[in-house]
């Protein structure tokens, strides 16, 4: 009867191993297909709930493989008790029964019980076979429902016109798979401190010209340039909704205003006058301009109608005999402006009102910094600006509410922007090599980041509406601005490589420079022509020094005037004259004092085409011999009032043609021929010595030939 029992249960295990193998095969069969029918979604779930499956069913499967095997065990066990107990009855009645016999009865019995009965054996095979194969049906199905790092997978078929660029599509099937070759990018999270997005303006100046670009803050960033004049566009503003540029240019002759919108692509120009006019910003309403105007050898902040072209501009009665100028209109009420003047004998931001404009308040009143481009915060209760401060250029934040609150230091950097949430500050940061943009939080969590900008980029605001798609899409501007000249020239070989070239009907004792920067010199001449209607560069002080030049006291032995990379201007045109043909604007930086010079434009022939106003006051090199004990020791003083008229910033033409103004040296102040501002050089990532090198044999160099160290003493032989 046991047997019995025992052979029923391993049919019934069979039965259900057999049934559940089947159920699985069907159940992993539909999800395969289901699966690849399905998106990256739907196959993403269902392979979560194939693996749950797998799991539990590898889990059933074990736990009635453990019940099966104990109830076997139990049987088993049973029979084998049965068989003994059987075998003891037979040994009691021996009387009655041959001893013999029962013995081999009781040996049959046992053998019966303990013999492995062939169909357990069959099906215990099965089962491992079973167990085995459903192992490998749910590895399979895991592999095949694995994540891959598949490119295509969730990507979604979108407008494939864009891809083609004007080319032909022939079918459906080749759109497709246009539109899937290159993934779409997913948006990025920003920053926290660049979450206001948005869109920036900036001015780039490259191969001597200042043009316009636009870019999104977020998104697709890829700049777009909206000018490309052989003039100078500057000083971008955005109107309040973000669809309109105001800016200045000289395109028209002389120096105006200009509205871009960017939504049609037109341009309006908004100033017909022969005057300079710059700086642009806008009222919050969208109606009215403010901006500088240089009126009777005055530079003044003036407003101008831009709705209603019938309406004169006026000037406001803030107007002083200094230069006001870099005004800024409040955008939370409309009625408070900024602007920057030397009423004060520094340069200082201003406060005024349009409720009573004849009053102006000094907001920064800082003797020891001179502060520049000043900009509302969007609520109006604190004013941005840019100072040199120990020679950097700093950004600073002034309250307006408590004017004897001291500033608030936010970074290095110039020309700041607002973000349009009032919750960021973005600031122009130039290096030696390289310019960005500085993201600074305000009222805000997060770090500064960086935001990649061209060489020579300035000027950059901040807007909260986006670009238009009709001006990302292009506007068929080109990168770059043309080249200014082509360096000619030619190198031999051997040692030195290079010649000296004439630069030709230029009064000076020897009229040579390099053959390797020669080019530039003449083309740079000529763009100072242009620029000034004056031959400035046709009368140098020194060009090229011979070997053996003996220099002035104060000027150094190893001058940059022996490589052939070295000019000297006029230095009487800078304390000489009245007016003076130069004037000279004092810089301090990092590496030392540095000298700007502005060039006063010719009078001859024009009214307002040539050069600008100065906003900046010159330096008084005369002043050190008036007597005045802090001028001697300061080597000079500013000037009292900036000279009136029309200068062209010369340094910045030297820097377009790669020629740069030498650093005064440390004794400046007491050494005369130290001060150096005349003086520009081109390196072009030489050293001096390199430099000599490519005109002269290092034999040649005399004392300034670099140090070789001197070699140990070999040893004797036989010491």
């Amino acid at each position: 009867m046991l047997l019995r029992m025992y052979r029923f249960t391993d049919k019934i295990s069979l039965l259900i191993l057999k049934t559940l193998s089947l159920v699985m095969t069907l159940l992993a069969e539909g999800l395969a297909v289901i699966i690849g029918s399905g998106g990256a979604e739907k196959r993403g779930l269902l392979g979560i709930i194939t693996r749950l499956l797998g799991v539990f069913s590898i889990i059933l499967v074990t736990v009635g493989a453990v019940i099966l095997g104990i109830t076997r065990r139990l049987l088993g066990t049973t029979a084998r008790l049965a068989g003994g107990a059987a075998v003891g009855v037979t040994r009691a009645s021996g009387r009655s029964v041959n001893t013999a016999m029962a013995r081999r009865s009781a040996r049959v019995e046992m053998d019966a019980g303990i013999r492995e009965d062939p169909l357990r054996v069959q099906n215990r095979i099965l089962s491992a076979l079973f167990v085995i194969t459903l192992i490998a049906l749910i590895g399979i199905v895991l592999w095949a429902t694995r994540p891959t790092n598949d490119p295509l997978q969730g990507i979604s078929v979108v407008n494939v016109n864009p891809i083609t660029s004007g080319a032909d599509i022939g079918s459906t099937e080749e759109a497709v798979s246009l539109a899937i070759a290159t993934a779409i990018p997913t948006a990025t999270q920003l920053p926290e401190v660049l979450q206001a997005r948005g869109s920036i303006a900036y001015s780039v100046r490259e191969n001597g010209q200042t043009d316009l670009w636009v870019a999104n803050v977020g998104g697709n960033r890829n700049p777009v340039r909206i000018t490309n004049d052989l003039a100078d566009e500057r000083d971008p503003a955005w109107s309040q909704d973000g669809r309109k540029l105001a800016y200045a240019s000289n395109r028209d002759g002389n120096w105006e205003l200009y509205i871009y919108d960017l939504i049609t692509g037109a341009t309006n120009r908004m100033t017909y006058d022969l005057s300079f006019q710059g700086a642009p910003r806008w009222s919050p309403d969208g109606a009215w301009l403010i901006y500088e105007n240089y009126l009777g050898n005055n530079l003044d902040v003036y407003v101008l109608p831009v709705l209603d072209p019938n309406q004169q501009n006026t000037r406001l009665p803030t107007s002083s005999e200094w230069p006001d100028f870099a005004p800024d209109w409040s955008q939370n009420d409309g009625r408070n402006l900024l602007f920057v003047s030397w009423r004060d004998g520094n340069q200082d931001i201003y406060l005024t009102s349009l409720d009573t404009p004849e009053t102006a308040i000094n907001l920064t009143n800082t003797p020891e910094r001179h502060e520049d481009t000043p900009m509302w915060s969007p609520d109006g209760s604190r004013v941005v600006y840019a100072a040199r401060d120990g020679g950097i250029d700093k950004i600073f934040v002034k309250s307006v509410a408590d004017l004897d609150a001291g500033p608030e230091l936010i970074g290095v950097g110039k020309s700041p922007t607002w973000s349009p949430d009032g919750n960021a500050i973005l600031a122009v940061v130039e290096t030696i090599d390289a310019t960005h943009f500085t993201a600074y939080p305000y009222n805000s969590n997060g770090i500064p980041q960086v935001i990649a900008a061209p060489l020579g980029a300035d000027q950059v605001v901040w807007t909260e509406a986006t670009l238009p798609a009709n001006l990302l899409n292009g506007n068929g501007l080109p990168l770059r601005a043309p080249a200014l000249y082509t360096e000619q020239e030619r190198a031999f070989e051997g040692s030195p490589p290079f010649i000296l070239q004439p630069i030709r009907d230029v009064d000076v004792a020897q009229s040579q420079l390099s053959d390797r920067v020669n080019d530039s010199f003449n083309a740079m001449r000529e763009r100072v022509v242009e620029k000034s209607g004056e031959d400035f560069l046709g009368r140098l002080d020194d060009a090229w020094w011979p070997l053996g030049y003996r220099p002035q006291a104060g000027e150094p032995v190893c001058n940059w005037h022996l490589t052939g990379r070295a000019f000297s201007v006029n230095r009487a045109s800078a304390i000489v004259g009245f007016p003076k043909s130069l004037e000279v604007i004092r810089e301090n930086t990092p590496t030392g004092t540095q000298w700007r010079l502005y060039l006063r434009v010719s009078e001859d022939g024009q009214s307002g085409q040539l050069g600008e106003p100065l906003r900046f006051m010159p330096w008084d090199f005369n002043s050190r011999n008036s007597g005045d004990v802090i001028a001697y020791e300061q080597g000079g003083r500013f000037y009292d009032n900036t000279p009136v008229g029309y200068y062209v910033d010369l340094t910045q033409i030297a820097a377009d043609f790669g020629w740069q103004g030498m650093t005064a040296a440390d004794d400046w102040r007491a050494n005369t021929n130290g001060i150096n501002y005349w003086m520009f050089i081109k390196p072009t990532g030489l050293n001096w010595v390199e430099a000599m090198l490519e005109l002269y044999n290092e034999s040649q160099l005399g004392g300034c030939a670099p140090r070789r160290p001197t070699p140990a003493p070999s040893a004797t032989p036989g010491a």
